[in-house]
């Protein structure tokens, strides 16, 4: 069973600069000490969607989310292509294209139980300014993961 504290309340809610898109990191809690699993909502106008328990391992060669972020905003002149990161079971995915004029579009597409047949995906883009936005979101996101009472980062 787990155990959910939230008294603190913590969340990350990432606005889109130019639309009415949000994506909040929200509802973390432990299983175990080798792991943090947090919601992840994403809205925009016509459209509401939740992932209930994204995972995020703690040890050290696990996919992380925030050191993701900071090589985008180290990046910040700019990038061809797109790049990736996606939770460890792949319920979360989030996708990265650097346009002109220093915006990221990041698209986090929410997926529920992905190896399950019949099940359900939705994807929403916010853009973020390269460099320092970028920066303090993947701040904040580090914060959101590792910082949480009881973690040690």
């Amino acid at each position: 069973m787990k155990s959910l504290d939230t008294t603190d309340a913590p969340a990350v809610v990432i606005r889109c600069i130019d639309s009415d898109t949000v994506v909040r990191l929200c509802d973390r809690w432990r299983l175990d000490a080798d792991s943090i699993h947090y919601a992840v909502e994403a809205s925009a106008p016509g459209l509401s969607a939740r992932v209930d328990e994204a995972v995020s391992a703690v040890w050290e060669r696990a996919p992380d989310l925030p050191a993701f972020l900071t090589g985008l905003a180290e990046d910040f002149r700019g990038w061809s292509g797109e790049r990736s990161w996606h939770s460890l079971e792949r319920d979360l995915t989030i996708t990265a294209e650097f346009r002109s004029g220093g915006h990221v579009g990041l698209t986090w597409t929410l997926r529920p139980w992905p190896a399950k047949h019949g099940g359900w995906s939705t994807a929403v883009t916010t853009w973020q300014e390269a460099g320092e936005q970028m920066t303090a979101l993947a701040a904040d996101v580090d914060a959101f993961l590792h910082e949480a009472p009881g973690i040690d980062g």
